[in-house]
């Protein structure tokens, strides 16, 4: 999820210490043709990155329902592509929320990974992740007027994936703009805006407000464009250890109930997660509520594939990557697990 309201992210080394390369002795290895196990051995343990779903599990009291079914969580302060990655490959963690970029990212570094949710926004039109925020003193009413300007463009994450998609759909290239290197990470792409840094950048729709306030003469456009995917993703070799993998599918279903929980109680995620973990006021909080819009829980992954097949080809195009087929990256074991959690209100039709 991409993501959180402006607040400084904790040190990615913090995170990692406070974490153990623990998890128990590995379990046996389980085939990626094998149907998931059902039963979890006691005392399994899975390290997991996704920050605004403890808080939401803890909050509705589904950490029961994964504490009756014998699976512990080891959370962890982690989340996007750069931060899951780093802690993948020092194996401290086996599962991270992100977007769907760092998916193709820890393909392209050598990390192997499988997509084991997806969720998406409802609403996407209405409630997008991203607007293009504007510096103060900077006019940019619609994308053509992105000519000239220097964007913040961070390769590995869903907004340099954004930056890429908004340049086609103007009819522009890279060659037009000046893309600056700047991982986005807390609130950096903010600070960069009202530094002046930059001329754009792509920043939570729900810090817009924030931003504003922040910096007065700062802007935002809407890109127009679809950027809702969201998932967990998790090292292929967590997937196939029998153990974590029977953990991970009782974790799934667990995950579809918070999010639909999380609908139904927005004050309970805004004091939850936003207010008591984020640090936001209030009436910051019920702004984010609003902005983000529902979270729904797809019937089938067809559409977010398509979507992700799209994305990674583009960016094989024009960061000279080697073409990948996304549907190597996905575990679709764990999709009827999200779905039949879900139950009847999962999403159909266009909207998934």
């Amino acid at each position: 999820m991409r993501k959180p309201p402006l607040r400084l992210a904790g040190a990615l080394a913090v995170a990692l210490f406070g974490l153990s390369a623990c998890g128990g002795d590995a379990g046996a290895r389980l085939e990626l043709t094998a149907a998931l196990p059902d039963r979890v051995a006691g005392g399994t343990e899975i390290r997991i990155g996704d920050p605004a779903i403890q808080a939401v599990v803890r909050a509705s009291g589904l950490d029961k329902e994964l504490a009756d079914a014998g699976v512990e969580v080891r959370w962890a302060n982690i989340s996007g592509g750069p931060q899951s990655i780093q802690a993948f490959r020092a194996d401290k963690l086996d599962c991270s929320a992100v977007a769907d970029i760092p998916s193709l990212f820890a393909a392209w570094t050598g990390t192997s990974t499988k997509i084991v949710f997806q969720s998406v926004v409802v609403d996407p039109v209405n409630h997008p992740i991203y607007q293009l925020g504007v510096a103060p003193g900077v006019t940019v009413a619609s994308l053509a007027d992105l000519r000239g300007k220097k964007i913040a463009y961070s390769a590995g994450q869903a907004q340099g994936a954004l930056v890429l998609r908004v340049l086609q759909k103007a009819g522009l290239t890279r060659d037009d703009v000046t893309l600056v290197e700047l991982t986005s990470t807390g609130d950096s792409y903010v600070t960069a805006l009202g530094s002046k840094a930059v001329d754009v950048a792509p920043i939570g729709a729900a810090n817009v407000k924030i931003y504003k306030a922040k910096y007065p003469g700062g802007g935002a456009i809407l890109t127009g464009i679809r950027d809702d995917a969201s998932t967990l993703y998790c090292l292929t070799s967590s997937v196939q250890d029998a153990e974590k993998a029977a953990a991970l599918k009782v974790y799934v279903g667990v995950r579809a109930k918070a999010l639909l929980w999380q609908n139904a109680n927005p004050d309970g995620y805004a004091k939850a997660y936003l207010q008591e973990t984020q640090g936001l006021s209030e009436a910051d909080a019920k702004d984010v509520v609003a902005t983000e819009g529902a979270k729904g829980i797809p019937a089938t992954w067809d559409n977010a594939l398509t979507r992700l097949q799209q994305t990674a080809d583009l960016l094989a195009e024009q960061q000279n990557r080697d073409k990948l087929d996304v549907t190597t990256l996905v575990d679709r074991r764990f999709e009827p697990v999200e779905a039949e959690a879900a139950g009847a209100d999962v999403v159909t039709g266009d909207a998934a």
